[in-house]
């Protein structure tokens, strides 16, 4: 089987010059080009890929690291991701921590054996530094994704989750409720610290008082039991009548709740929440949501992974890309009842 080194022998260059031409022309110039090119075509040379990863050190391989792929705005996510990778000739491979810094650890190594050109990660929270700082340690490029680490200083794309939560308050207060609650993710998640933020900004903004009975901090994943959700809701006195919650699996959890203690939304309670639900939000438009752009999220994330990859070892300033949200209404809205 003809090799890259074979090619670059009777052409009279580098094996490196060879595989710059097959995945690099740019880097090369014009006459060594149509030289290797040539000889190739003379001796009927097919690319191979593993050359490729053994001379460039590139496998073409990244890895996507989410926290719940049940949830449709990761499901958008991964979509965009892979859209941008296959554009530029990259194939992803995929990993599901379920908001756990365990799970999660266990793909970071899977990553690190994997030998993958670079990561976008989804981190699980502030919790997720020591396996941030693993991949740092052996120098594999990685980008994240929704939610920000202390202590980590990367390229990040995030939601705009303080303008959000600005957004959901101000259109209850608006509709005349005095009393709005919230059912937020773990406050050792940053994206569920800015919502709180953006929430109780809100309160302010329109006159409200921050009632510490009416937030409670849950989790945001399927994985975690309701059940807290349900005793919190039989505690409160009085009833909130309009209830924030922190992302879509959280919103469904909560309107269920409702349901089966005889409330109704929006006749009794108004409900809103973070994230739309992805490719099934048109079959019955319900829950008004600040919509995050799942799909740029990824596609952007992945972008920028890129770019680092093949900046490799130059010094470049990082990018903190934030996304605006879009206040979207629908049913789950209406006045308070007298």
């Amino acid at each position: 089987m003809v090799t890259i080194y074979d090619i670059a022998a009777k052409a009279n260059v580098s094996a490196m010059t060879v595989s710059r031409v097959i995945n690099q022309p740019e880097r090369v110039s014009e006459k060594t080009r149509q030289r290797v090119l040539k000889v190739m075509e003379e001796m009927q040379y097919v690319p191979n890929g593993m050359a490729r990863s053994l001379v460039l050190q590139e496998s073409k391989i990244l890895f996507l690291l989410v926290t719940d792929i049940r949830n449709p705005f990761y499901t958008t996510v991964a979509r965009g991701a892979e859209d941008a990778a296959a554009e530029s000739g990259f194939r992803l491979l995929f990993g599901n921590s379920d908001e756990s810094p365990d799970k999660e650890s266990h793909y970071i190594e899977t990553i690190l054996k994997a030998r993958v050109d670079g990561a976008l990660i989804a981190p699980s929270g502030d919790a997720s530094l020591p396996n941030l700082e693993r991949l740092r340690k052996h120098k594999v490029p990685f980008v994240l994704l929704d939610r920000d680490v202390p202590g980590v200083d990367c390229d990040i794309v995030l939601g705009d989750s303080v303008s959000g939560a600005r957004q959901l308050v101000g259109h209850l207060a608006q509709l005349g409720h005095r009393r709005i609650a919230l059912v937020n993710g773990s406050l050792s998640v940053s994206s569920a610290r800015y919502r709180q933020e953006g929430y109780r900004e809100a309160l302010k903004t329109h006159g409200l008082a921050y009632n510490e009975q009416y937030v409670l901090e849950a989790g945001f994943g399927l994985e975690h039991d309701p059940s807290a959700i349900e005793d919190w809701l039989k505690r409160l006195d009085p009833m909130p009548t309009a209830i924030v919650a922190g992302n879509n699996v959280l919103a469904l959890h909560v309107i269920r709740l409702l349901n089966a203690a005889g409330f109704r939304v929006p006749e009794h309670v108004s409900v809103v929440c973070f994230d739309d639900f992805g490719p099934f939000a048109g079959a019955d438009p319900f829950i008004t949501v600040a919509a995050q752009q799942a799909y740029q999220f990824g596609y952007t994330g992945m972008r920028l992974l890129i770019e680092r990859i093949h900046a490799r070892g130059e010094e470049r300033p990082r990018k903190r890309i934030v996304l605006p949200t879009a206040l979207i209404l629908r049913k789950s809205t209406a006045p308070p009842r007298a």
